[in-house]
């Protein structure tokens, strides 16, 4: 309910990390990278639905879930340039430094 507040995600993922595997993270970190707010905010809602889920691992494209307002070209380059080092990152980091499980999920906050 605050505008002041910050969302990040950091990836945890069970299984061995591919592109097949990674569309919904890489769409997330690629919207968080290349749009504004408000834009974001419609696209991740849209994302975290089962049906759009399903979709993406019987082979659609993320490019269709795309939310009228968000810039196209900027997320589409950025999506298919992203790679996989980045949630690899995120794994180690979950996994070396926060001490979770492969795919186990915890909240952190760094509040005032």
């Amino acid at each position: 309910t605050s505008s002041h507040i910050r969302v990040g995600i950091l990836n945890n993922p069970s299984s061995k990390i591919n592109e097949d595997n990674t569309a919904i993270a890489r769409g997330i970190l690629t919207a968080f990278l290349t749009q504004n707010n408000s834009n974001s905010k419609s696209f991740l809602s849209k994302l975290s639905k089962e049906e759009t889920a399903k979709s993406l691992a019987a082979g659609t494209k993320i490019a269709k879930f795309l939310i009228p307002g968000m810039d196209d070209d900027t997320f589409e380059k950025k999506y298919n340039t992203l790679g996989l080092d980045l949630i690899k990152t995120h794994q180690m980091f979950c996994q070396e430094v926060l001490k979770l499980l492969p795919g186990q999920m915890a909240v952190m906050s760094n509040g005032r």
